[in-house]
Protein backbone atom coordinates (compact mmCIF):
# COMPACT_ATOMS: atom_id res chain seq x y z
CA UNK A 1 0.00 0.00 0.00
CA UNK A 2 1.43 3.41 -1.07
CA UNK A 3 0.93 6.45 0.04
CA UNK A 4 2.50 9.73 -0.66
CA UNK A 5 4.69 11.17 1.53
CA UNK A 6 5.41 14.70 2.24
CA UNK A 7 8.39 16.22 4.26
CA UNK A 8 11.09 18.58 3.96
CA UNK A 9 14.96 17.10 2.16
CA UNK A 10 18.05 19.63 3.33
CA UNK A 11 15.28 22.59 2.67
CA UNK A 12 13.62 21.31 -0.17
CA UNK A 13 10.40 20.13 -0.23
CA UNK A 14 9.52 16.71 -1.42
CA UNK A 15 6.53 14.42 -2.05
CA UNK A 16 7.06 10.82 -2.96
CA UNK A 17 4.68 8.15 -3.22
CA UNK A 18 5.85 5.25 -1.35
CA UNK A 19 5.46 2.84 0.90
CA UNK A 20 5.05 4.24 3.92
CA UNK A 21 6.63 1.34 6.03
CA UNK A 22 9.54 1.73 3.98
CA UNK A 23 12.94 2.51 5.40
CA UNK A 24 14.02 6.02 5.79
CA UNK A 25 17.82 5.26 5.03
CA UNK A 26 16.13 3.39 2.05
CA UNK A 27 14.21 6.53 0.65
CA UNK A 28 17.08 8.43 0.56
CA UNK A 29 19.57 6.70 -0.58
CA UNK A 30 17.47 5.15 -3.31
CA UNK A 31 14.74 7.14 -4.31
CA UNK A 32 16.76 10.69 -3.59
CA UNK A 33 19.98 9.45 -4.93
CA UNK A 34 21.73 10.74 -1.38
CA UNK A 35 24.33 8.24 -0.85
CA UNK A 36 26.56 9.85 1.56
CA UNK A 37 23.67 8.31 4.12
CA UNK A 38 25.07 4.62 5.15
CA UNK A 39 24.01 1.40 5.85
CA UNK A 40 25.90 -0.14 8.48
CA UNK A 41 24.04 -2.32 10.53
CA UNK A 42 20.73 -2.49 9.73
CA UNK A 43 19.44 -2.55 13.21
CA UNK A 44 20.28 1.13 14.50
CA UNK A 45 22.78 0.41 16.27
CA UNK A 46 26.18 1.75 14.76
CA UNK A 47 25.25 5.85 13.95
CA UNK A 48 25.99 5.08 10.33
CA UNK A 49 22.66 6.05 8.45
CA UNK A 50 22.48 8.96 10.96
CA UNK A 51 20.35 11.98 9.62
CA UNK A 52 19.06 14.97 11.57
CA UNK A 53 15.23 14.93 11.68
CA UNK A 54 13.77 17.89 13.15
CA UNK A 55 16.92 19.15 14.58
CA UNK A 56 17.59 15.57 16.90
CA UNK A 57 19.54 12.57 15.49
CA UNK A 58 18.06 9.33 14.40
CA UNK A 59 19.07 6.06 12.65
CA UNK A 60 17.69 6.25 9.27
CA UNK A 61 17.64 2.22 8.64
CA UNK A 62 15.00 1.85 11.84
CA UNK A 63 12.99 4.86 11.02
CA UNK A 64 9.82 4.52 8.51
CA UNK A 65 9.71 7.00 5.97
CA UNK A 66 5.60 7.43 7.06
CA UNK A 67 7.29 8.57 10.45
CA UNK A 68 8.89 11.95 9.22
CA UNK A 69 5.95 13.12 6.95
CA UNK A 70 5.79 16.50 7.49
CA UNK A 71 9.44 16.71 9.25
CA UNK A 72 12.53 18.77 7.70
CA UNK A 73 15.21 16.14 7.04
CA UNK A 74 18.99 17.39 7.31
CA UNK A 75 21.59 14.63 5.61
CA UNK A 76 25.25 14.94 5.39
CA UNK A 77 24.50 16.29 2.05
CA UNK A 78 22.39 19.20 3.18
CA UNK A 79 24.58 19.93 6.38
CA UNK A 80 27.79 19.99 3.95
CA UNK A 81 26.51 23.19 2.78
CA UNK A 82 26.97 25.13 5.80
CA UNK A 83 29.83 26.85 7.69
CA UNK A 84 29.16 24.83 10.67
CA UNK A 85 30.20 21.51 8.79
CA UNK A 86 32.96 23.36 7.30
CA UNK A 87 34.62 24.00 10.42
CA UNK A 88 33.77 19.98 11.33
CA UNK A 89 35.40 18.58 8.80
CA UNK A 90 38.56 20.64 8.94
CA UNK A 91 38.94 19.88 12.79
CA UNK A 92 38.26 16.06 11.35
CA UNK A 93 41.03 16.40 8.90
CA UNK A 94 43.43 18.16 11.51
CA UNK A 95 43.24 15.59 14.58
CA UNK A 96 43.64 12.80 12.06
CA UNK A 97 39.64 11.63 12.88
CA UNK A 98 39.26 10.35 9.29
CA UNK A 99 40.53 7.07 8.26
CA UNK A 100 38.21 4.62 5.93
CA UNK A 101 35.59 7.20 6.29
CA UNK A 102 32.55 4.87 6.50
CA UNK A 103 31.63 5.96 9.62
CA UNK A 104 32.60 10.08 8.95
CA UNK A 105 29.02 11.39 7.87
CA UNK A 106 26.97 9.47 10.75
CA UNK A 107 30.02 11.37 13.11
CA UNK A 108 29.56 14.30 11.61
CA UNK A 109 26.16 14.43 11.83
CA UNK A 110 26.40 12.83 15.72
CA UNK A 111 28.46 16.08 16.36
CA UNK A 112 25.97 18.58 15.09
CA UNK A 113 23.25 17.61 17.26
CA UNK A 114 25.79 17.43 20.31
CA UNK A 115 26.72 21.59 19.99
CA UNK A 116 23.72 22.16 18.42
CA UNK A 117 22.33 22.15 21.95
CA UNK A 118 25.88 22.19 23.89
CA UNK A 119 28.03 24.43 22.06
CA UNK A 120 31.09 23.82 24.30
CA UNK A 121 30.65 20.11 25.28
CA UNK A 122 33.17 18.39 27.84
CA UNK A 123 34.81 15.51 26.55
CA UNK A 124 32.65 12.94 28.79
CA UNK A 125 29.72 15.27 26.97
CA UNK A 126 31.21 14.36 23.61
CA UNK A 127 31.87 10.79 24.18
CA UNK A 128 28.13 10.45 25.19
CA UNK A 129 26.75 11.79 22.21
CA UNK A 130 28.74 9.70 20.08
CA UNK A 131 28.00 6.46 21.97
CA UNK A 132 25.13 5.63 18.80
CA UNK A 133 28.35 5.49 16.80
CA UNK A 134 30.57 3.15 16.17
CA UNK A 135 34.43 3.47 14.52
CA UNK A 136 36.24 0.57 13.55
CA UNK A 137 39.22 2.84 12.62
CA UNK A 138 40.54 5.60 15.13
CA UNK A 139 39.28 4.81 18.47
CA UNK A 140 37.22 7.10 19.13
CA UNK A 141 39.83 9.90 20.59
CA UNK A 142 40.23 11.80 17.41
CA UNK A 143 37.32 11.98 16.59
CA UNK A 144 36.54 13.53 20.21
CA UNK A 145 39.84 15.99 19.99
CA UNK A 146 38.62 17.30 16.85
CA UNK A 147 34.68 17.83 18.19
CA UNK A 148 36.45 20.24 20.61
CA UNK A 149 38.51 21.57 18.91
CA UNK A 150 35.40 22.50 16.53
CA UNK A 151 33.99 23.45 19.33
CA UNK A 152 36.23 26.47 19.89
CA UNK A 153 37.29 26.95 16.13
CA UNK A 154 33.24 27.90 15.31
CA UNK A 155 32.48 29.48 18.72
CA UNK A 156 29.67 31.26 17.77
CA UNK A 157 28.40 29.17 15.00
CA UNK A 158 26.36 26.92 17.41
Amino acid sequence: MEKTIKFILNGNHMELTVNPLKRLVDVLREDCGLTGVKEGCGEGECGACSVLVGGKLVNSCITPLGTVASASIITIEGFRETARYQVLADAFAQAGAVQCGYCTPGMLMAAEALLQGNSVPTEEEIREALSGNLCRCTGYSMIVDAILHAAKAGEGLW
